[in-house]
């Protein structure tokens, strides 16, 4: 922790990349962890139901899937979101890149912040793009539609559909410019986005996260600890 400190310290231009494991400790389930969505029994695998083919061919299935697992709209930030809007209102951290489609880090108060995978609070008619809030989807019976009669599409990253081109080209860019780079909650299994660390090209990499990964060797500081706690503690330095 002392160590963590003194690079956050040291630093002038942070960038955050987390995964699933921040939003865990907000309650909101990760895909991959013991009690994930891939560890449930559904009468298809959760990725195929939370694919592009299987949303245009089986809408009504893929929302009823999508409203009971995919929304947590009463979760709140937790440590690490709060944290790391502290560290952007004192200056310290100029980025927040996201897998996590919940919108948590936003309602703690950060303001730049990248979403690889869209978000759920973002909807967008398929025929004349009029936009959605949430609560219309969570509220909705069977497909949502527009007054238009035109299906209305979360704006997230289902399998089979490609990044975002320009949010992928504004992380590249906020990396290779940080002069730090924290990464949690992510095991860095997941590609394209766990490729993004390849453009960090500084000597201040810290990983945290509870489980070990593929890219703990190449890192200046690795923590397998609570990411809330440990990013609670690293901005406590006074």
């Amino acid at each position: 922790m002392k160590n963590l400190r003194s690079l956050i310290q040291e630093s002038v231009s942070i960038v955050f990349f987390g995964g699933a494991g921040v939003s865990t400790e907000s309650g909101i389930p990760d895909f991959r962890s013991v009690d994930g969505l891939y560890s449930r029994k559904y009468p298809y695998p959760p990725e195929t139901m939370l694919s592009h083919s299987f949303f245009i061919s089986h809408a009504d299935e893929f929302f009823q899937f999508y409203r009971s697992k995919m929304l947590y709209l009463n979760a709140v930030p937790n440590e690490a979101h709060k944290s790391l809007a502290e560290l952007e209102a004192i200056g310290k951290l100029n980025t927040v890149i996201t897998q996590n489609i919940d919108g948590l880090h936003q309602k703690a108060g950060s303001k730049n912040v990248l979403e690889l995978h869209g978000s759920v609070h973002r909807n967008y008619c398929m025929s004349c793009n009029r936009f959605f809030g949430v609560d219309f989807i969570a509220e909705s019976k069977g497909i949502p539609r527009c007054e238009c009669g035109g299906v209305i599409k979360p704006d997230v990253v289902l399998y089979e559909e490609g990044l975002n081109e320009d949010i992928m080209a504004q992380a590249v860019k906020a990396i290779s410019e940080s002069d730090m780079l924290i990464v949690g909650g992510t095991s860095l299994n997941v590609y394209p986005a766990a490729g993004l660390l390849q453009f960090y090209k500084g000597d201040k990499l810290v990983l945290i996260n509870k489980s070990s990964t593929p890219l703990d060797n190449r890192a200046n500081l690795v923590i397998h600890e609570s990411i809330g706690e440990t990013l609670r503690d690293a901005v406590l330095w006074e």
